[in-house]
């Protein structure tokens, strides 16, 4: 057979999608988009001394006494949701609507223009999760809010509209589908098993030669999960069960940064500082400990464009198997 052929069709256990994986030799990424930011912008809002060009900060924290700040966490100046509005629900015929009641807010990383997240030291950023959980705790509470999102759109072809790095969060008045859809998946498998979905993999990929974890410490792991549908997908999971980031102990988020760091580090050396995508999939903030649910991220390179099969039928192809990705990532520590 000419290997080049050769493909597997992979199911997804948690959202029970296929994926083919196409393991073609001669993939090669598109590496045309990558990270590069001057020292300095003097028009970018989110460097230091530009401090005035956004709303009024609703935290900030420092980390050493040659900066002003080292993470702040600001509205977004164009949100998509706004709380400064109740939130009341009406129907027109067969179609419904609700106010954007919301919140949507920036977590500016770093005042240094010319900083990746994976140019900051470990204790930066577990700091910046410190802040990020203590956020979401303080937002959970807000009336209406049943769902909130962190986000990292990292380079324009992720989404980002501001060079400078930085993550957003949004709260949201309903729990979105995407997130629906993988809680209902991980519920019915629970309901069948009485186990956690999740752990179950994390059984699986250590049982399984380890060949799709990419590294892992004592309470973190990062893998290419087994039906990846991009090139170098990732998710990072606690090795325990747990349901609700903002219910990590330091330890955990101390680890968190070291898993997150080797991976981001791993990227930039092989794949030069590629766009991406990394998003917190966590449980609605209204719920309470969840023993079907396990929260993790999610990290998704963007060298590779969706096109109209995978448009046409929600049926992903990924060129390069999660097996070689992880063989790549690796070698970050020869």
């Amino acid at each position: 057979m000419d290997e080049r052929s050769y493909s597997e069709i992979r199911k997804d256990p948690v959202m029970g999608r296929w994926v083919i994986i196409n393991k073609d030799p001669g993939y090669i990424p598109d590496l045309n988009e990558k990270i590069v930011r001057p020292e300095k912008k003097d028009n970018c809002p989110f460097c230091a001394g530009n401090e005035t060009m956004t709303p009024e900060e609703i935290i900030s924290i420092s980390l050493n006494d040659h900066d002003p700040w080292s993470i702040r966490i600001v509205p977004n100046k164009y949100p998509a949701l706004n709380g400064n509005q109740n939130l009341s629900k009406e129907g027109i015929g067969i179609f419904d609507k609700m106010t954007g009641y919301g919140f949507h807010e920036v977590v500016i990383e770093s005042p240094q223009h010319k900083n990746s997240l994976s140019d900051l030291s470990k204790e930066h950023v577990f700091n910046i999760f410190r802040i990020i959980k203590k956020r979401i705790l303080e937002l959970k509470d807000q009336k209406d809010i049943k769902y909130i999102l962190v986000f990292k759109n990292e380079g324009s072809s992720a989404g980002a509209s501001i060079e400078h790095s930085h993550l957003q969060l949004i709260g949201t008045p309903i729990v979105p589908k995407r997130v629906q859809e993988e809680l209902d998946g991980s519920k019915f498998y629970y309901d069948y098993k009485k186990r956690c979905i999740f752990c179950d993999i994390l059984k699986e990929e250590h049982g399984s030669k380890g060949e799709r974890i990419i590294y892992e410490n004592e309470n973190m792991i990062s893998i290419s999960p087994y039906a990846a549908r991009f090139p170098f997908e990732t998710w990072i999971l606690p090795k325990s069960h747990a349901s609700h980031f903002e219910n990590s102990s330091d330890e955990i988020l101390m680890d968190l940064s070291e898993v997150l760091l080797f991976y981001l580090k791993a990227l930039d050396k092989n794949l030069i500082n590629p766009h991406y995508n990394m998003i917190l999939h966590n449980s609605p903030v209204k719920e309470g400990t969840e023993k079907h649910y396990h929260w993790h991220i999610e990290i998704i390179p963007k060298i590779k464009k969706i096109a109209g099969f995978e448009w046409g039928t929600g049926f992903y192809i990924n060129p390069i198997s999660p097996e070689d990705c992880t063989n790549v990532l690796k070698r970050r520590s020869e």
